[in-house]
């Protein structure tokens, strides 16, 4: 090597050397699932930038046998002298007798072979049952930096090529890659009469007799635009598919549509198909620019790490990402699918056409794109033309900006643009600040200039970038052109939003009145308390959206107002009702006194009148988050609560079940304050309770979501609470359904509220009923992910040993997380199950050696603990563990831990007071 490493100011070497780059992969694999085995040949057109006689590449898990350099300027072919890999890195350096000249071109050519593992990374093998055989396909999953692991390359994201794929298998099995297939034959394995050199080089290793009887299927892909590695993608199998089209509003191209899945889950995936040819067109239209590819594939993986994955033009994804039951779809399924097909299609463009020119700027591929719910102007866009009853922007307060806050609120939070200088770090961003912050960021910014300019902006800026990379800088000008009219400067984006990106953390903004203004102070918010002077030094640009009335009553907004100072006084009549951040669209919370916010409170109950579905859920969720900290009461927050019991819509419901969930999982080991709060959730003069008298357990088609969603989640609030009546009447449905084996005792969109109440005060019957559905291949997706909630329900402790035994022994790695879920949801088996966690973890490690959610196990398995002596245990654990793959979640989960354990010192008293008084009011 003689050109030096790139670095980033203050880091180690981490990216490759720039003195090659690659322009061209003819990538040929053979893949053999009855021998769970892959072996490929590479070959790579480099350009060669600098004189070189050693070349620097990723490579991780494979073994390399030849490999060879023909130099195009020099005319020689020359095998290399020297080979060195470095395991740590996942780099190999390979050297050759007479250097490269520079400014020339040279094609390096690789053998390599590997082992389809169950590792969901790198070209992988996932398992499901037919006909009670256990069989096996394979697939890619390569984002971050697992290409590596699946073939020599250079697996940089700024680093884009051209792919020429070809695929050997099994003649009855299925190939897939990103392009649309220019060729495909079966024959023998006759070495020596193929003028290939790729597949003459993969026979060779044949034996005698099976080049002389095997026949293998050889699949020739066309060749891929310029394109990242880490979205290369391909697939062998016994898969079926269904079929599709739609055709293109911009040139009138048809294209076809494909769903694959293995033959036993085929017919649950016509929905995905639907929503596919669905939203397509409506990304044409936002971002005006055509899909560029041939072909848009889906393929539903029994096995997959993440929820599902953009490939261009083969998308992937789990069972539960893709599938829905035809003949029982429940709406948050229904929901669930839609927003992974729609997320994974608009990455076609947003990620996949323009990417990130590093992974520092993840959060250009992700901010723009949430899942697992429709959100922002490109998923909420299409999301919303398709069901526009789902109020997908309400409903992103929930699902994502509160998520975020939440996540922020922390010392140990990261700014959305971070560093990444290793694959350990790369792999812990892909978290809800690169994408719900982010998102959130980017919607507060459309709301500020307007929706029509702001996705102006995101077509231009796609547009100037068509199969390039970029950086934050590159969106910041196109939306800014996009604010500029005739004769207009327009805004300044960055200035407004680098602290937004470039920093940790949001704002608080404390409202003092007078009679005739108001008094803004913005300072950093954290979920401990106020914060220190050391961590208050950041002034966030926020556009305060300041709401109003006029001499009717009717509520004005103006969206111009924004706070770029410590703070500032604006003149408001506070006689009338105000609000700020309007729509709940600004990434912060408002802090106002207990009687400005109870007066908002009600005026709010009130319906739409002066403040919007937005306002109402939004205000919830301030309540609670700035009650956590200590700025309010928490009695001011369930007092808000109360003032709302006569709220009609879902979403305003659906934030008070979260903020009183999380009270009393707080409160867990509080008998009274539990009981207290249970009773509140409850009684029939409580919450919930009316609810359900008023909408009963029967869904009817011709109710609306949200009364569908409300029904779901009254009665699930009311069965979490210990509501006798409604227990007995879950209790009886899946008794109904045990004794006759009919699904449709039980509506499917209760049946995991069902499921779990049936274990939970059930005995050993109700448990073995719901392990055999975790048990059985061909039980639906969201039924088996709700089996296993149940199976982590019992209070019997034989039952929840046995279900530890079934996480060691039995579950698919990317399930644990469910498990670790549910025990921690039962709070017999809370504390329980963090030391199952850390008496089992060098297990659990290892299984998911590489994976993205082996951080979200180490979170979901002891993030609920509330003691000081929990913590000292946690320290100790591990403090002698490499923690470098999950350091990160493990340190916000820490803090989430200090910030209950405070919150629970602060605010017992207070919410004791406010249950006495309550229970007074029976």
């Amino acid at each position: 090597m003689t050109s030096a490493a790139r670095k980033n100011p203050g880091t180690s070497d981490f990216r490759l050397p720039l003195d090659v780059k690659p322009t061209h992969y003819d990538l040929t694999v053979k893949t053999d699932l009855r021998r769970e085995t892959f072996e490929g040949l590479v070959k790579i057109d480099l350009e060669v930038k600098d004189e070189t006689s050693s070349l620097v590449f990723n490579v991780a898990d494979l073994e390399i046998s030849d490999v060879s350099i023909y130099s195009h300027a020099l005319e020689i072919q020359q095998v290399d002298t020297s080979r060195s890999f470095d395991s740590e890195a996942e780099r190999g350096t390979i050297s050759f007798h007479t250097a490269l000249p520079a400014d020339s071109k040279a094609t390096l050519s690789i053998a390599f072979s590997g082992k389809l593992t169950g590792a969901m990374m790198g070209y992988y093998k996932s398992t499901y049952e037919q006909d009670g055989v256990t069989k096996v396909h394979s697939l890619t999953q390569f984002e971050p930096t697992a290409a590596r692991r699946a073939f020599p390359c250079w697996d940089e994201p700024l680093l884009k090529a051209t792919f020429a794929i070809t695929m050997v298998s099994r003649p009855d099995t299925v190939n897939l890659s990103n392009m649309s297939i220019a060729s495909e034959m079966v024959s023998k394995a006759e070495a020596d009469k193929t003028d290939d050199i790729a597949l003459a080089t993969l026979f060779s290793s044949l034996s005698a007799e099976e080049r002389a009887k095997d026949q293998w299927k050889i699949t020739r892909f066309n060749t891929t635009p310029l394109m990242s590695t880490y979205l290369v993608a391909y697939a062998n199998g016994h898969f079926a598919h269904l079929e599709s089209s739609y055709k293109s509003p911009l040139t009138g191209n048809i294209r076809p549509l494909r769903v694959y899945a293995t033959p036993d889950a085929i017919n649950q995936a016509q929905y995905a198909l639907e929503v596919k040819a669905k939203v397509l067109p409506l990304y044409e239209q936002i971002f005006d620019i055509e899909y560029p590819l041939p072909k848009l594939d889906t393929l539903v993986a029994h096995d997959f790490d993440a929820g599902a994955m953009e490939n261009w033009g083969l998308i992937t994804g789990r069972t539960s990402a893709f599938l829905l039951d035809p003949e029982r779809p429940d709406m948050a399924m229904k929901k669930r699918v839609t927003v992974f097909q729609s997320h994974e299609v608009a990455h076609m463009w947003f990620g996949d056409i323009t990417t990130m020119e590093w992974w520092d700027y993840l959060y250009l591929n992700e901010g723009r794109l949430r899942s697992p719910f429709p959100h922002l102007d490109l998923d909420l866009t299409c999301a919303s033309r398709i069901y526009p009853e789902w109020k997908v922007d309400s409903e992103f307060i929930s699902e994502h900006l509160n998520d975020a806050l939440g996540l922020d609120a922390k010392l140990s939070s990261h700014p959305i643009e971070v560093q990444c200088p290793d694959a350990s770090q790369i792999n812990q961003i892909f978290d809800s600040l690169s994408y719900s912050k982010a998102a959130s960021v980017l919607r507060m910014l459309s709301n500020f200039v307007g929706q029509e300019r702001f996705l102006l902006g995101v077509s231009i800026y796609l547009k100037d970038h068509l199969y390039g990379n970029t950086v934050t800088k590159d969106l910041w000008d196109g939306i800014g052109r996009a604010t500029r009219g005739s004769g207009e400067v327009g805004i300044d984006i960055p200035k407004m939003m680098d602290n937004w990106i470039m920093k940790m953390g949001f704002p608080v903004l404390t409202v003092t009145e007078t009679k005739d203004s108001i008094t803004i102070r913005q300072d950093r918010f954290l979920e401990t308390g106020p914060a220190e002077a050391k961590d208050n030094q950041i002034i966030w640009s926020i556009p305060l959206a300041v709401l109003t009335t006029d001499a009717q009553g009717k509520p004005m907004i103006d969206n111009t107002a924004v706070l770029d100072t410590r703070e500032t006084t604006l003149a408001i009549d506070t006689s009338k009702s105000y609000k700020l951040n309007a729509g709940t669209y600004g990434v912060c919370a408002v802090l106002y006194s207990a009687e400005r916010l109870a007066r908002i409170a009600r005026e709010a109950a009130e319906g739409d009148a002066i403040f919007s579905l937005n306002d109402r859920v939004g205000l919830v969720h301030d309540a609670m988050a700035l009650a956590k900290s200590g700025h309010a009461t928490v009695s001011s927050v369930l007092t808000v609560v109360d003032i709302l019991r006569n709220e009609q819509e879902f979403l305003v419901w659906d934030s008070i079940a979260r903020n009183l969930g999380r009270l009393v999982s707080t409160w867990w080991e509080n008998e009274d304050v539990v009981k207290g709060l249970n009773e509140f959730r409850k009684a029939t003069i409580g919450l919930f309770g009316p609810v359900v008298d008023r909408l009963g357990f029967v869904y009817s088609p011709s109710d609306s979501a949200d009364i569908s969603q409300l029904r779901t989640r009254a009665v699930g609030q009311a069965a979490l609470a210990g509501d006798q009546e409604v227990v007995d009447e879950l209790k009886r449905m899946f008794k109904a359904y045990m004794d006759t084996q009919d699904e449709s005792k039980i509506p499917a969109d209760l049946f995991r509220t069902a499921a779990i109440t049936a274990v939970k005060y059930g005995g050993l019957d109700e448990y073995n009923f719901v392990k055999g559905l975790c048990e059985n291949p061909t039980t639906m997706p969201s039924v088996g992910i709700s089996a296993m909630y149940a199976m982590c329900a019992s209070k019997d402790k034989s039952c929840i040993r046995d279900t530890e035994q079934f996480i060691l022994l039995k579950a698919r790695n990317q399930d644990i997380v469910y498990f670790f879920s549910g025990l921690q949801m039962n709070y017999d088996t809370r504390r329980r199950s963090a030391k199952f966690f850390m008496d089992n973890y060098q297990n659990l490690e290892e299984r998911y050696r590489g994976n993205f959610s082996f951080k979200d196990v180490v979170s979901a398995a002891i993030g609920n603990l509330s003691t000081k002596d929990d913590i000292e245990t946690l320290n100790k654990f591990f403090e002698d563990k490499d923690t470098s793959r999950y350091s990160l979640a493990l340190a916000q989960t820490l803090d989430s831990l200090h910030a209950s354990i405070a919150w629970i010192e602060r605010s017992t008293t207070d919410i004791g007071g406010w249950i006495e008084k309550q229970n007074g009011k029976r």
